[in-house]
Parts: structure tokens; C-alpha cells; sequence
């Protein structure tokens, strides 16, 4: 039987039908029941001992062969509240959801290195295939954390991997320290004094003091953040009024902020609120600011970024392999099971050409392409951290 990097062609096939099951039934944060089920019903099927429940509805995986090093390493397995408009065989069939970050792909590769690994066992100690629900926003690695992910399954290390469009396929990035943003959001509520359109000098217009408070936001980085650190400050809804003529008497902002510093971020946030009662006070409006911390930042350690690096390299080549990315403003709630074990958070290409779609985006579709050399990623990966049997 021929094998694409090592990896056997009723493998790539399964990967394949599994990826594009998954991409046609998307399941956002905490419902991922049907691919949950599927997840446990392939590693069953491997003789693989499965626990479900943690997260709600996420799986784990464990896959023991003798004794000797533990790792673990983390799929997620949620979509996103988008509507999909390419047109595949495999598109959306629920309206307003779509896999349009590749975590379908992600599950999948996963999936194909734990049949792989089953049926070969090339080491000696023990693998936790860890998959993870609710990545956009909800926190499900924090959740899984909290519940008890390391007690029940204890590890040595653990890894994660995402594919990236804009890098080419057959290439692989990575970074010691920080790798991703931390990632906070606001909401802001301004209250003035409802009034007659006609006559605004009767109130205090809570418009024009919301369209001041954007503006003195956005100083915040240019002005108050040296030149040399990095932050991001972005308002990005704006709720208020229900009608022409009048001026309504609240507005809502809400918006995020990402750093690549904890010191930036407690900066950000008492910037934040400094600019809040000062416009609040200019205009005899008032200003609530409800600062929430969200993801912290992926912090790779240095002894399992260079082992992620040696695992990718002796697949595609050392010189296929970039270990100087600049961190990503994006954010990864990977973040929360590196805080509790040492670990490493890997891209993988995905690119085809200049003009793939992004990630987020409606057209976005996983590349099937890279199937292959992921699922194979994980089991160099086993196979160098875990002594061989």
C-alpha cells in the first residue's frame, strides 16, 4: 500500500470522508454533540479507551503502550457563527454555521495520527489525544482545564497545531515565547440625556460623546503604548436609537484588545478607564467601562518549541521549517493548557495561492491537501518525544 508521508492510503481516504462530515455538519461552542460522537465512535473503533465530558462535550483520547513519557496532544472542535457562501459538495448544511477556521481539519489530522499510532504503536509510554470544543470565544480549553484536564490525564507536555492560508503548504512556522495575543473585551455603556433631535441642547447627546470616546480610544496606542510594544484597541460594535428624531439616551460600545505583554494589557486597561471618565466628564455624560480578560497569550517553552521544529523538519526539511514568525494579534485559548504544562503551538501551510481565503472568512474552506502531512506531524512528534518500543 503507497503512503503519503508515511501515512497510510485508507488513512488519508478515512481523513478525507471524516474532514468533509464535519465540514457539512458544524457545531459551534459547547454543542458539538454529533462531533463529539463521531470523534469517540473513530477512537472506539481503534480500541482506544475514550472520556468524554470534560468541556461539555470534549474528548480525550488515551492511548498507552508500556511505560514511559506521557504527552498530550489538543485538537479543537467547533465552527463559527458564519454563513458559508463557497460552493463545495461538503458546504454548511446549517444556515449561519461554517468551519471557517479549519478546525474540522484540525480533528481530522488529529483522528488519522491516533489510527496511525494505534495500529503501529511506534513508542513506548503514553499519548492523550485531547479534543477540545468551543476555540472561538467560549473558553472550552480553559473549561477542560478547570474540570480537571491534567488531573485525569496527566502530561509531560502537550502541543497544539493550526493551519495558516497565508503560509504555503509543505512549510511549517513556529516561535519561542510568546506566540499569540492576549485577548481582552469591553463593553462600554454611555449614558446622557435623551432628548428631541431638533432640540439637542436640551439633553446631553450620547452619540456625539460615544463618537468622542472612539476617537480618544484610539490615541490609547499611538499615544500612551511606547513605540516598540505592541497593542491593538478595537471598537467594533456601536449600539443606540431607535428612531430619526431623537436623541436616544444610552449608547453601548463593545470591542476587544489584544497585547503581547501582561504589563501592556494592565496599561491598556487603566488607560481605558482614564479615558472613559475623562470624556464622561468633559461632555456631564456618563461612562461605565466593563473591562473583561479573555484568553491569555500562547507562550511556547523552549525545549518543546525546538522539539515541535525537529518533528516538522524531518518531514518537509529544515529549511522548510521558519522558528522567527513574528507573533500573531490572533488569539488561541491553547493558551490556558500552556499555562498549566510545558508545550508548543505549531503552524502548518495551507496555501495554495497569493489569493486563498483567509481564515474567518465565508469562501475559507481547509485544505485537504495537508491532511496528510498533519496527521504525520503528530506521530513524528510521538515518536521523538517517546522512547521507541
Amino acid at each position: 500500500m503507497s503512503k503519503e508521508f508515511g501515512i497510510a492510503d485508507d488513512i488519508c481516504t478515512r481523513m478525507r470522508d471524516w474532514r468533509h462530515d464535519i465540514h457539512a455538519n458544524p457545531e459551534t461552542a459547547f454543542e458539538e454533540h454529533r462531533t463529539a460522537q463521531l470523534v469517540a465512535d473513530a477512537l472506539m473503533e481503534m480500541q482506544i479507551p475514550v472520556h468524554r465530558g470534560l468541556g461539555g462535550t470534549g474528548v480525550v483520547g488515551t492511548l498507552k503502550n508500556g511505560e514511559g513519557p506521557t504527552i498530550a496532544l489538543r485538537a479543537d472542535m467547533d465552527a463559527l457563527d458564519l454563513q458559508e457562501l463557497g460552493d463545495r459538495a461538503h458546504k454548511s448544511t446549517r444556515a449561519g454555521k461554517m468551519h471557517g477556521c479549519g478546525h474540522d481539519g484540525h480533528t481530522t489530522m488529529l483522528l488519522g495520527a491516533a489510527v496511525h499510532l494505534a495500529r503501529h504503536r511506534p513508542f513506548r509510554g503514553t499519548v492523550h489525544f485531547v479534543f477540545q470544543p468551543a476555540e472561538e470565544n467560549e473558553g472550552g480549553g480553559r473549561k477542560m482545564v478547570e474540570e480537571g484536564l491534567f488531573k485525569l490525564f496527566p502530561a509531560d507536555a502537550v502541543y497544539g497545531m493550526h493551519n495558516i492560508p497565508n503560509i504555503s503548504r509543505g512549510k511549517f512556522a513556529i516561535r519561542t515565547g510568546i506566540a499569540t495575543a492576549f485577548l481582552d473585551t469591553f463593553e462600554i455603556v454611555v449614558t446622557g440625556s435623551g432628548c428631541h433631535a431638533a432640540t439637542p441642547e436640551k439633553g446631553i447627546d450620547s452619540i456625539l460623546v460615544s463618537a468622542d470616546l472612539v476617537s480618544a480610544l484610539q490615541g490609547i496606542v499611538s499615544r500612551r503604548i511606547g513605540a516598540m510594544d505592541a497593542a491593538v484597541v478595537s471598537v467594533t460594535q456601536i449600539h443606540g436609537g431607535d428612531t430619526w428624531n431623537v436623541v436616544p439616551e444610552a449608547v453601548t460600545l463593545r470591542g476587544t484588545v489584544r497585547t503581547l505583554d501582561a504589563e501592556v494589557q494592565d496599561q491598556v486597561e487603566a488607560a481605558m478607564k482614564q479615558v472613559c471618565a475623562g470624556v464622561a466628564q468633559t461632555h456631564g455624560a456618563k461612562i461605565d467601562l466593563s473591562y473583561m480578560r479573555g484568553y491569555p497569550g500562547v507562550i511556547n517553552t523552549p525545549a518543546e518549541t525546538d522539539a515541535a521544529a525537529a518533528a516538522a523538519a524531518s518531514l518537509v526539511g529544515a529549511e522548510q521549517v521558519q522558528t522567527d514568525i513574528k507573533p500573531a494579534m490572533g488569539s488561541e485559548d491553547f493558551a490556558f493548557m500552556l499555562q498549566e504544562r510545558p508545550g508548543a503551538y505549531i503552524c502548518i501551510g495551507a496555501g495554495e495561492t497569493a489569493n486563498d481565503p483567509p481564515l474567518h472568512n465565508p469562501y475559507y474552506d481547509f485544505n485537504d491537501a495537508i491532511l496528510p502531512l498533519g496527521a504525520a506531524y503528530w506521530v513524528e512528534l510521538v515518536k521523538q518525544q517517546l522512547p521507541a518500543a
